[in-house]
């Protein structure tokens, strides 16, 4: 069987010019479900521990936008999990995120988003787990939540596996379920769906994730959370039939690939001026002294894509994390990202750090380079109001307050265009918003617009700080983030003098 490292490359040609396409061959399943809430995660990461325990290297993705899902999938592997969003990255970039993260890999394990035909546009499916299937080409392992159902758990199924043109269901996991309701399942749709059950997690109070306002709770929050997994994976050694689970994930296709170009956009439909990739002349004459990105990483802020950090370093950037919450200052850094999170949980603590929160104002001031999302807009802030009313003091780079609303403000996939120093003429970066708090600045610099056409101002652009409530796909437009290392370099010539 040929695994990721085993991938034969050809060059062919295509509009004339040269591309280098890599044939990628790996096992590879999805996990999905037929609505949010039926147990996906927690089925997943026993799923990886298990195949952790049976000595093979797994390597993990998630299906959309979700930060928090890929928390959980690098808490048990110990590597990071990619997300893989056809609206953001496109066909192709999808195609290079999942060869990415499958290096080294023995097999892909792909969790699924809310329910698996659930998407967007005007089909409702763009973007679906079932359309990331098809474009895969990856046999989905549908996880249905069973408790109080018998036979019409069976015909649930059934419809799910008969919906869609392409049939890539292979077999039915079931969830809170009894050893005898699951034989009497699987019964009924070997004989009338023609698909299998895999598995089952009987009902067990131990085998659910506790959530909140934006999805699950962080892994870190959760006690025992690795001895909540591994109980679940040792039920699953148990109930799971891991050798059909591997026979139906080896008989996925092998994928074509195609190599990032230069001239070629992350995503296809995008402006002209996204074209610029990471072969950027931005990242030469600076690999032996790259400018430095400071990154916000601890328990307010953890919300990010990994292709954003890669395509950073890719462009000369050193990654080096802090904590907003536990340092005292900044490192010494050329540039800083603060991504989204949960600060509203900790803007007490936030607050009570004022040494970093003079250190960032400070920096600000100096005119470093600042990218900010969501959590981290929030965060520099004059101040943020929490559930209870009360307000802290962040830290005042920009002006504003910000509080929770104990609703969904805005929700989905945007695409993001504007002015000022990353954004200019005829760029435009795709991302999503998902918050339940709003601000009384959220900016204007830019401006967002919804696959359905709805729009609203965005952003605050400030010099060379750049933050707001969308959560930004940097492959979408490289040349955003090819211009925030510029600044980068240009600010750390600029501390020289």
């Amino acid at each position: 069987m040929k695994m990721a490292g085993e991938r034969n490359r050809t060059d062919g040609r295509t509009g004339g010019s040269e591309s280098h396409v890599s044939e990628l061959r790996i096992p590879r399943i999805m996990i999905a479900a037929p609505a949010s809430g039926s147990g996906k995660t927690l089925f997943t990461c026993a799923l990886l521990r298990l195949l952790q325990r049976k000595g093979f290297r797994a390597a993990a993705f998630k299906c959309g936008p979700d930060f928090i899902d890929p928390m959980f999938h690098k808490k048990v592997l110990g590597t990071p999990s990619r997300n893989l969003d056809l609206y953001m990255a496109g066909e192709e970039g999808v195609r290079r995120s999942f060869a990415a993260g499958c290096e080294d890999a023995d097999i892909a394990v792909i969790e699924g988003v809310m329910g698996y035909f659930d998407g967007t546009g005007d089909s409702g499916m763009e973007g679906s787990s079932y359309e990331l299937a098809t474009v895969l080409q990856t046999p989905v392992l549908l996880t249905a939540d069973v408790r109080g159902m018998s036979r019409s758990a069976a015909a649930m199924i059934k419809g799910f596996t008969d919906y869609g043109e392409q049939k890539m269901i292979c077999g039915a996991f079931l969830n809170r379920t009894s050893a005898v309701t699951a034989e009497r399942i699987e019964g009924w749709l070997a004989k009338e769906a023609g698909i299998p059950v895999l598995g089952f997690f009987p009902a067990d109070d131990e085998l659910r994730l506790e959530s909140r306002h934006l999805g699950l709770v962080e892994p870190d929050e959760i006690p025992n959370i690795l001895e909540k997994i591994d109980h679940a994976a040792d039920i699953l050694e148990v109930t799971l039939n891991l050798k059909a689970l591997f026979i139906f994930a080896s008989g996925a296709q092998a994928l074509q690939v195609e190599k990032e170009t230069p001239e070629e956009p992350a995503v296809k439909d995008n402006v002209e001026e996204a074209a610029a990739g990471p072969a950027s002349t931005c990242a030469k004459g600076r690999e032996n002294s790259p400018v430095t990105v400071a990154v916000a990483q601890d328990e307010a802020f953890s919300f990010y894509y990994e292709d954003n950090l890669e395509l950073l370093q890719e462009l000369g950037a050193k990654i080096v994390y802090f904590s907003p919450l536990h340092d005292r200052e900044l490192p010494e850094a050329d540039g800083l990202l603060i991504g989204g999170g949960y600060p509203e949980l900790k803007a007490g603590e936030l607050a009570a750090n004022t040494g970093m929160l003079a250190s960032i104002r400070k920096e600000a001031d100096s005119g470093m380079p600042i990218l900010a999302e969501c959590g981290g807009f929030q965060y520099l802030q004059e101040e943020l109001v929490d559930k209870e009313g009360t307000a802290h003091r962040m830290c005042g780079v920009l002006k504003g307050s910000s509080r929770m609303t104990g609703r969904l403000v805005r929700f989905g996939y945007v695409e993001v265009s504007g002015e000022g120093l990353y954004f200019g003429p005829g760029r435009t970066i795709r991302g999503h918003e998902f918050h339940y708090s709003d601000s009384t600045e959220n900016g204007s610099a830019c401006k967002a617009v919804k696959p359905s056409g709805k729009s609203w101002d965005c952003m605050v652009v400030q010099g060379r700080i750049a933050a707001g409530y969308p959560h930004l796909y940097y492959r979408s437009c490289p040349a955003f983030a090819e211009s925030f290392v510029i600044e980068c370099g240009k600010f750390r010539e600029e501390k020289r003098y």
